[in-house]
């Protein structure tokens, strides 16, 4: 009986032995290194204590590249969690044709961002799509890219390519509810607004979370976008924080690049852990 037990206990750590040491090696490893790199001086190995991190935080183009990727995070998320939940609820009622519908709200998942960014370019250049169509109502040639308006372009791309895939997370905690919940609610007179707010909400927090955190570090992976759109060094509406990576990873500015990456992952971190907490007291009430 206890070389059983010993084997249910350990059978599922052997499952996850595998991808815990690919972990290890090939994320854990590298950036507890990069951790070390960021308190020695590049070029001469010495140790500088938190001279890099000074320079990082005074560095006028990691405090741009901060400024935007908080502004389209803290725009994006939001939009997109919300939209997402608003599809999800949509389709949850259209029970005939909800394949067709999650079909075509998941397909710019497999377009290649190559494409995507061809399309954009299609639609926004100066002597794009939208010129075209604006020309007929007297209104200049812009070229949408290359101003501020490229801010609003890059949002629209990171929506438009990740609505499907949190509303799909969303259909699957709808779909958990139980329909009981629903019934008894409309027996004893409750609308459909409070049915929303008392029984769909509450019911969604351990998705709302799961696809906030999800929903944030994808947001990082907007960068082959505003890269493709605008390249090293695009308009200053769109300078993210993987931008300045890039271009400090090109000139060999490894301290720099291993201070400013220390501090971003601290901050992803405290932001996850804080959204966790929130999210346990709220379950806990």
């Amino acid at each position: 009986m206890k070389r059983h037990r010993r084997r249910r206990t350990l059978a599922p750590y052997l499952f996850l032995a595998p991808s815990l040491l690919c972990v290890s090696l090939f994320v854990l490893l590298p950036f507890l290194d990069a951790v070390r790199r960021s308190f020695y001086s590049a070029m001469s190995g010495q140790f500088v204590g938190l001279q890099n991190y000074r320079t990082v935080l005074h560095n006028a183009a990691f405090r741009l590249a901060v400024g935007n990727t908080l502004r389209f995070t803290l725009l994006c998320i939001p939009v997109l969690v919300a939209l997402a939940l608003l599809l999800a609820l949509l389709l949850q009622a259209a029970k005939d044709e909800r394949g067709v519908y999650k079909t075509t709200f998941l397909a710019p998942l497999a377009i290649p961002v190559a494409s995507i960014v061809l399309l954009w370019k299609v639609a926004f250049h100066q002597n794009g799509m939208l010129n075209s169509l604006l020309s007929h109502f007297g209104v200049q040639p812009v070229d949408w890219l290359q101003t501020d308006w490229a801010f609003l372009v890059l949002v629209l791309s990171y929506l438009w390519k990740n609505t499907g895939y949190d509303m799909v997370l969303w259909l699957s905690g709808l779909q958990n509810i139980s329909p009981a919940l629903y019934e008894a609610a409309q027996v004893d007179g409750a609308n459909a607004r409070q049915r929303f707010f008392k029984i769909t909400l509450p019911c969604l927090l351990p998705e709302l979370f799961t696809i906030s955190v999800l929903s944030l570090l994808n947001s990082f992976k907007v960068f082959r976008e505003a890269y493709l759109i605008g390249g090293d060094y695009p308009h200053d509406s769109i300078y993210l924080l993987q931008h300045l990576f890039s271009n400090w990873f090109t000139s060999l500015d490894v301290d720099k690049m291993c201070a400013a990456a220390t501090l971003v992952a601290l901050a992803v971190l405290l932001l996850i852990f804080a959204m966790q907490a929130a999210w346990g007291r709220k379950e806990n009430r």
